[in-house]
């Protein structure tokens, strides 16, 4: 984790290089505006899968979300929720659902713009993310959740090496229906036993 501290607490910002070109920072209140106006470019493709874009009218709606939600979780030690940067633009999002301490767990959520999928990116990041939780906060359980039918956003637990639980039938409302949730998860001793993370 680079230096840098945060509204002046002392707490250290997170934020780590994937890849040259590519890094994943925390969202602070001045990202509202970019991030924002990412979701309204790309609203029909993004809000297939993601129920909170049809919830986000405005940059005060992401402002509030980083203010109340963002900040206070990554103060209480439950975990980061970040900016994907590709070239210095933001080009998505990949954090943490709050870290359940007492199981050592959380569960990983991610989106990317459609100019940058197909690239591998999320996979990478997402790499960079589980290195932090297992390697540094020594975490023993992480789980991602995507639509059954969300091949791309399926792909990435695959890839890095998480086992396919099961699914959770009509488990979460989307905007406009029901969509049923496939759970995969990776253990410690897991991701210890990795070899190299994917190239994509």
């Amino acid at each position: 984790m680079s230096a840098g501290s945060v509204w002046g607490t002392g707490q250290r910002l997170f934020r780590q290089t994937v890849e040259p070109g590519i890094e994943l920072k925390l969202f602070e209140p001045s990202d509202a505006e970019i991030v924002f106006a990412a979701a309204e470019r790309d609203r029909a493709y993004l809000r297939r899968w993601l129920p909170w874009v049809d919830r986000t009218h405005s940059s005060a709606d992401v402002r509030h979300f980083i203010v109340n939600t963002v900040i206070p979780q990554w103060m209480e030690g439950r975990g980061p929720q970040c900016g994907i940067w590709i070239g210095g633009v933001l080009g998505g999002g990949v954090g943490c659902h709050p870290i359940d301490w007492l199981n050592r767990s959380c569960s990983l959520g991610y989106w990317i713009a459609s100019a940058h999928q197909g690239r591998g990116i999320v996979t990478r990041c997402c790499g960079v993310l589980l290195s932090y939780l297992f390697d540094s906060l020594h975490l023993h359980r992480v789980v991602i959740q995507c639509g059954t039918e969300n091949y791309r956003s399926c792909a990435v637990p695959q890839r890095l090496g998480f086992t396919r639980e099961g699914v959770a039938r009509q488990a979460e409302w989307v905007n406009d229906r029901w969509v049923d949730l496939v759970t995969w998860s990776l253990l410690e001793e897991e991701w210890d036993a990795r070899a190299v993370l994917p190239e994509s």
